[in-house]
């Protein structure tokens, strides 16, 4: 992971294999799963609150958000990302405050349409990820993360223990169909809320 926090700022884009070892992902892929036999993941929402509204049509995924009674996979995750977090304020100094995540699967025939992180008239979110963890996905798959930039687009194929980075601010990315069962844990790195007068 040496050099991600530079190159986060310097491109706004960054991608790391084997953040995870797979052992890591195979424990996170059995959390995940113990948590949707219990009822954890509901269908995502797009919108901010009062009014967040179901959408299949732009976003097929559900979610479970990493809270606590966490497993101890999901705190050493939390562990590790931490430790980005203050390695990319220390080189970058974005201001980074804390982060939140949540598990995202995609059953066969779900993605998300084109959109950006910040919600419209917030910037807490700066900096976004997205860690994988599908162990045996191969091209043909789909469930690519798409992102684009000013000239075109990259796609990014969702490897286990890929974890893929980005400047949240105005970066339109959207999740390609999938045609498996897609795992991932994204989420954001946020800035404080601005004290009010």
């Amino acid at each position: 992971m040496s050099g991600l926090p530079v190159d986060l700022a310097a491109g706004g884009l960054v991608v790391r294999d084997a953040f995870l070892y797979p052992a890591a992902v195979s424990r996170l892929r059995e959390c995940a799963l113990a948590r949707r036999e219990r009822g954890d993941f509901k269908a995502a929402r797009i919108g901010a609150a009062p009014h967040p509204r179901q959408r299949v049509d732009i976003r097929g995924d559900s979610i479970c958000w990493l809270e606590e009674p966490l497993f101890e996979a999901e705190r050493a995750l939390l562990c590790a990302i931490e430790d980005l977090r203050l390695r990319v304020n220390q080189a970058a100094f974005l201001g980074l405050f804390d982060h939140e995540l949540h598990y995202a699967w995609y059953p066969p025939g779900a993605g998300y349409a084109r959109h950006v992180d910040q919600l419209q008239g917030r910037d807490l979110r700066r900096v976004s990820l997205i860690l994988y963890l599908n162990e045996s996905w191969r091209p043909g798959d789909g469930g690519e993360l798409r992102v684009f930039d000013g000239t075109g687009y990259r796609d990014i194929e969702p490897l286990a223990g890929r974890l893929a980075c980005f400047l949240s601010e105005g970066r339109e990315h959207e999740v390609m169909p999938t045609h498996v069962d897609r795992m991932s844990i994204s989420g954001w790195f946020r800035s404080r809320p601005a004290e009010s007068c």
